[in-house]
C-alpha cells in the first residue's frame, strides 16, 4: 500500500499520516503557552496599517458584489479594498 500524502511542509517535507499523527500526539499533550510565545506568525492578513481596524457588514446587490470583484481581480487587490477605495472617494467627495 502506498502512503498517501496530503501536501509539503514550508521545507519540502511530505505530510503523510505519521506526521498527522505525530502532531495530533503533541496537541494532545498540550503546549506550554511560554512555548508558543514568540512564535513567528505564519502567513495570513497582512496588517492595513499602525491602528487596528474595524469590521464592518454591508447588504449588497449580488451584481454590485460581482463588480467589485471583477474590479478587484483586474487591479491584484481584494473586494475590500475596493470597498475600501469606495468609501474614501464618496467621503471627500
Amino acid at each position: 500500500m502506498t502512503k498517501r500524502i496530503y501536501g509539503h511542509t514550508t521545507d519540502g517535507r511530505p505530510i503523510d499520516d505519521e506526521m498527522i499523527e505525530k502532531f495530533a500526539d503533541e496537541a494532545e499533550r498540550g503546549y506550554d503557552p511560554e512555548q508558543l510565545k514568540n512564535k513567528p506568525r505564519g502567513r495570513g492578513r497582512p496588517p492595513l496599517g499602525v491602528r487596528a481596524k474595524e469590521v464592518e457588514s454591508v447588504r449588497i446587490e449580488p451584481e454590485l458584489r460581482d463588480l467589485a470583484a471583477q474590479q478587484a481581480a483586474k487591479e491584484g487587490v481584494s473586494v475590500s479594498e475596493i470597498v475600501r477605495r469606495a468609501l474614501r472617494q464618496y467621503l471627500s467627495a
